[in-house]
């Protein structure tokens, strides 16, 4: 199965890498990356990737969206907008971290689904789906085919928490040990909400 990352410029690396690492070591993956329009992405720490047509993306697999200050803009972008909207459509899965989320609810695929999103933005994020249901208490959410999680390293936990639910533990476990990783495996542990836990 793929994994599809959606890039675009000033996307927030960690958001993008994080599950990469997590994404790439499950044999029966394999990483694509796309952009609407193809060529160079740079992400917000001057990562440099070379992407895909998005128009040349299959259907099925996994679509990934990072955040990022690039998201901003996007929110506001109807061709990209539609766009991603049909990319969601013809996905197995969907997977959103930090303000990733703000684009996929921007689609309206999100309402009267649970979602999160980073904390620091949660009501920037909000306000761009007042129909979808936010748990500003989460480090990763799963409603339908849907996983959101918080900010940026939340995109780890809820990344190892998908393998966790299609692999098992064992897989999940075998993961962490390889990359020395301490996975918060609770998703409703959210210690960046606002007054704790």
């Amino acid at each position: 199965m793929n994994v599809n990352c959606l890039l675009f410029n000033d996307f927030e690396t960690l958001d993008l890498f994080g599950p990469v690492e997590v994404f790439g070591k499950v044999e029966e993956y394999s990483i694509k990356y796309y952009s609407m329009n193809g060529g160079n992405i740079i992400s917000k720490q001057s990562a440099s990737i070379n992407t895909e047509n998005a128009d040349t993306m299959g259907s099925g697999g996994i679509l990934l969206i990072p955040g990022g200050k690039g998201t901003r803009t996007l929110v506001n972008d109807n061709e990209f907008l539609s766009k991603l909207k049909c990319m969601v459509e013809k996905s197995a899965w969907c997977l959103t971290v930090c303000t990733g989320a703000a684009l996929l609810a921007k689609t309206g695929l999100l309402d009267n689904c649970q979602a999160t999103t980073n904390k620091i933005a949660f009501v920037w994020v909000k306000s761009k789906g007042i129909k979808v249901n936010w748990q500003d208490k989460a480090r990763w959410c799963v409603d339908k085919k849907y996983y959101t999680s918080s900010g940026i390293s939340a995109g780890i936990d809820m990344s190892i928490g998908f393998v966790f639910d299609r692999f098992g533990a064992e897989k999940a476990k075998e993961i962490t040990k390889m990359m020395e990783y301490e996975w918060e495996n609770n998703a409703d542990k959210d210690p960046f909400v606002v007054g704790g836990n």
